[in-house]
């Protein structure tokens, strides 16, 4: 540990905790006081980490990955406070340090590693979290939480195709029998290696809409969903930005586990809804770059407005085009047959 890391915790650990006045000290999930009690909280376990490679008991009950990747993050904040000239002496500095050190990571990670030493939220943490599509209950059908996508299945810049686990409380009620029964019938003959019935299975499996995996040497039954972004509209394909819209898509939740709530389905069948990736709304960063429309024809809520009028006013991504074509009007323009 270096030496400023060091004489800070000496000099935090000789400091009793203040209190608000009335006798009541305020904590956090780490059992410190949101005073600087709670910066020599933290020092102390990067030092423990140092000697020890351990984070500290109870950080898993107030985040979402796992302890390798808390171990990442102590691993990274010991590094950038060793650095640091000078080093954070406030709450406020530290939590700043914190998230400049960690904003790759997930969201929810940087909040509850911030509560849990009773840290504040950086003003940056809030702009990122503040301008979050409401999840609104109202019109509300159902939630999907997914297995990671792949992002080869991605077809285009607005829809992904997802996978879900049918133990799932809600999906394991509405599995056919006879797709239940195929899946069965598909384990014995793979183990049995005949392949003409397997094949047979297998199609049987896919035509009614599930799949049936194998991860970490078990197999699992899982539903296709065909979704489609609630709220924007990107190029097609074949239009102009219409492969980076697909490509920033991809690069989004290529690997990862989504949330999804659904509100409707349209008339080909894909669900249509908000989809979240480690807490961020991907609606939002596809309008913030620029590569899709808010379509406003169909959804009225004023954070996409406004986030595709920041993309407009900064020319980013499509926007950099003086008049670029409206995929809707694309699409309308090639059933006319007026190319």
């Amino acid at each position: 540990m270096g030496n400023a890391l060091r004489f800070l915790y000496g000099q935090c650990c000789s400091q009793p905790p203040t209190d608000g006045g009335d006798g009541d000290v305020a904590l956090g999930y780490h059992g410190v006081s949101s005073s600087t009690v709670g910066v020599s909280a933290l020092a102390q376990d990067l030092y423990h980490f140092e000697i020890t490679s351990q984070v500290p008991e109870g950080l898993s009950a107030h985040v979402i990955s796992s302890k390798k990747a808390q171990s990442n993050w102590y691993k990274k904040l010991s590094k950038a406070w060793r650095e640091s000239k000078p080093p954070p002496k406030t709450p406020e500095e530290t939590s700043t340090l914190i998230f400049h050190t960690l904003q790759r990571h997930k969201i929810p990670d940087i909040q509850g590693l911030l509560s849990f030493y009773g840290l504040p939220i950086p003003h940056s943490l809030e702009e990122l979290t503040a301008c979050e599509a409401p999840q609104v209950v109202d019109g509300l059908k159902f939630e999907l939480h997914t297995l990671p996508v792949d992002g080869k299945t991605v077809p285009d810049g607005d829809g992904v195709n997802v996978l879900v686990n049918t133990t799932d409380p809600r999906e394991s009620s509405l599995v056919p029998h006879e797709v239940l029964m195929a899946a069965v019938e598909l384990s014995l003959a793979r183990a049995q290696r005949n392949n003409n019935m397997a094949a047979a299975l297998d199609k049987q499996i896919k035509d009614a809409g599930y799949r049936v995996l194998k991860i970490n040497n078990e197999e699992i039954l899982a539903r296709r969903y065909r979704i489609r972004l609630r709220g924007i509209d990107a190029p097609e394909n074949q239009q102009v930005y219409g492969k980076e819209a697909k490509e920033e898509l991809v690069k989004i939740v290529d690997g990862k586990c989504l949330k999804i709530l659904v509100f409707d389905e349209d008339r080909y069948g894909r669900f249509v809804g908000d989809v979240y990736c480690d807490g961020l709304f991907v609606q939002k960063r596809m309008l913030k770059k620029g590569l899709a429309w808010h379509y406003a024809a169909y959804d009225k809520r004023p954070q996409l407005a406004q986030w595709e009028k920041d993309a407009r006013a900064k020319r980013i991504g499509l926007w950099a085009s003086s008049d670029p074509e409206m995929p809707w009007e694309w699409r309308r323009n090639h059933r006319e047959n007026r190319y």
